[in-house]
């Protein structure tokens, strides 16, 4: 295998690698980043490691290249990370909160040799009150992490412990930025913000530690649009709303404010987007609706791995030019693929204005191939004329038979959607892909709705559909796109393409690189995407096609079917048949 780093490789190789604010939608001032190299040992299954052998840089995984450690681990492994710690002078009368991004899987956390917290689940951010283990000057943060990857039954996505296929490098130990920050006694925990733009109001929902009063400052750019005082659960108007579209992506920014006894013990920047996600009618048939308007999405399936990162993002400009790239050549949707990406992503996607369909992290033993891939296939021929469905409640025949599993699916799939519900660009959450661990979809997918009423549920993306909320989704790979008989819900194409090719220099495993129909180069790749988009896809958007994910962003690892390679340092297809292919998707 190529090591392949990307153009960005060199300026994460620093002593503060990704020193941006990693929580946008949350900004306090009083804050440091820990990012930055570690003390690192790899010990067996002990309940204290005092020898380090090792260091890695953090925020990346062991296995990436980044780390500068790059080594496989296994289920019998334990990873310890270590590092002195010394708070500023601001941090000294406060609390202290630690914070992590990710952390695969299981993780305990020691200050001082003192327990102080842990966490199980791969992909949510987390975090730790460490006030009362602190001392006065250096004080010693340890953390240890356990992650059987393959050989566990966890919510891993398609992380393997021996690469291979669409199955890809494994990332364990800490993944995204730790980080700390200084509050008071009184402080606000979180908030939650749903726009209405038929009322012209925001819903704001704020939890706080301690008590006190709440007031609010919503701007338009300089401006002052609203100042008020309000209670922890409030409908807050902004006058003369301005919408939130991938064509305009205004943003509102605005000040939440704790005081106590007449003085301001916390204050945080936030920001929203005024849009509006819904289904409605249009020529027959029902729809993916914006800002109570039809809205073709055209997207790509995103999966999120780098070459030389892994799941980690090199830098801040890396995650940047994914976005923009995709935008640029006409897109207006990015499908987040089993990953949860670090919080500056969906930002960036609010800031720059691209849809977001965000996936759930499969789990739970993998399907046999007969259910993986022969029967979903056989579906596959027959569904357009008779709409089969297979029950998922069948929990043996999915590897779902343990109940502690699936009940770990859904407090982590709740996890999630609270972590991220702020970030205006979201508009759908997607619980299961391809029967992957798939269980009781009909039934999380009401209950996602039920806590989500404001966006899409694509409850069973590609096979095996149970009929519930909101989309009729299917996958098509190699066989023709035929339109499905309508059901009433919207008809999305959530997977299909994976049209491929491999060029020499830029492919993580020449030998092993695969693809679902390879084409030896640049310009027979081009022509082939365009037959496919001008005979199956864009006449069916008459039809009731409501939105598609062709498959994908960049080439990872052995799969080359990317529009970018695994670098990121070419474009595969030709850009302009890109940009014209994609305005005639539309209604």
């Amino acid at each position: 295998m190529m090591t392949l780093k990307t153009r960005w490789a060199e300026q994460a190789m620093c002593d503060m690698p990704l020193p941006e604010y990693p929580r946008p939608q949350m900004v306090r001032e009083d804050w440091v980043n820990l990012n930055g190299m570690f003390d690192f040992a790899i010990t067996g299954d002990i309940d204290w490691c005092d020898e380090y052998t090792d260091e890695i840089r953090v925020p990346f995984a062991v296995e990436s290249c980044l780390s500068g450690v790059c080594k496989r681990v296994s289920a019998k492994d334990r990873l310890w990370y270590r590092k002195k710690i010394t708070l500023p002078e601001s941090f000294k009368g406060k609390r202290t909160l630690l914070h992590f991004g990710a952390v695969d899987w299981e993780c305990k956390v020691y200050v001082n040799k003192k327990e102080v917290g842990s966490h199980i689940g791969g992909y949510c951010p987390f975090v730790i009150d460490i006030t009362d283990a602190l001392i006065d000057g250096e004080n010693e943060l340890v953390v240890r992490v356990y992650d059987p990857t393959d050989e566990g039954w966890q919510n891993r996505g398609k992380q393997a412990s021996e690469s291979h296929g669409f199955w890809y490098t494994s990332t364990s130990g800490i993944w995204q930025t730790v980080w700390m920050e200084a509050v008071s006694e009184n402080y606000i925990s979180s908030y939650k913000v749903t726009p209405d733009i038929d009322t012209g109001v925001i819903a704001l929902e704020t939890a706080v530690v301690g008590d006190g009063d709440l007031k609010i400052k919503i701007y338009d750019g300089e401006t002052v649009v609203n100042e008020k005082e309000i209670s922890a659960d409030d409908r807050i108007a902004v006058p003369d709303i301005k919408l939130w579209s991938p064509e305009d992506p205004f943003l509102y920014d605005f000040v939440l404010e704790l005081s106590k006894d007449g003085a301001v013990v916390d204050s945080i920047k936030g920001y929203f987007g005024m849009r509006k996600y819904s289904i409605g009618e249009y020529e027959g048939y029902n729809r993916l609706f914006l800002n109570n308007a039809p809205y073709f999405q055209r997207g790509l399936l995103d999966q999120g791995y780098w070459s030389d990162g892994g799941m980690t993002p090199p830098t801040d400009e890396a995650m940047i030019y994914d976005i923009e790239k995709m935008k640029d050549l006409g897109f207006n949707m990015l499908r987040k693929h089993i990953k949860v990406e670090p919080a500056r992503w969906y930002y960036h996607c609010d800031k720059l204005g691209m849809l977001v369909w965000q996936d759930m992290i499969s789990g739970g033993k993998a399907l046999n191939l007969f259910h993986a891939g022969v029967l979903p296939n056989v579906y596959g021929v027959l569904n357009p004329l008779v709409n089969l469905t297979k029950k998922d409640n069948a929990y043996k025949i999915f590897n779902r038979d343990r109940i502690e599993w699936r009940l770990q699916f859904e407090e982590e799939l709740f996890e999630m959607i609270d972590s991220l519900y702020n970030y205006t660009s979201i508009c759908c959450w997607v619980p299961f892909n391809e029967g992957w661990g798939q269980f009781d979809a009909k039934r999380i997918g009401d209950a996602i709705k039920e806590k989500d009423p404001s966006r899409f549920v694509d409850h069973a993306s590609g096979w095996y559909d149970q009929k519930g909320c909101d989309f009729r989704s299917i996958h098509k790979y190699i066989l023709p796109f035929i339109m499905p008989k309508y059901d009433g819900r919207p008809i999305v194409l959530s997977e299909f393409g994976g049209y491929s090719q491999k060029i020499k220099g830029h492919v993580w495993n020449w030998e092993k690189s695969f693809g679902y129909q390879m084409y030896a180069n640049k310009v027979a790749l081009t022509n082939a995407y365009k037959n496919l988009h001008e005979k199956q896809i864009i006449p069916n958007i008459k039809k009731g096609l409501s939105a598609t994910v062709y498959t994908q962003v960049s080439d990872v690892e052995f799969e080359v079917n990317g529009i970018l390679s695994y670098d990121r340092e070419l474009v595969k297809l030709d850009e302009d048949v890109l940009r014209e292919l994609n305005a005639k998707m539309t209604y």
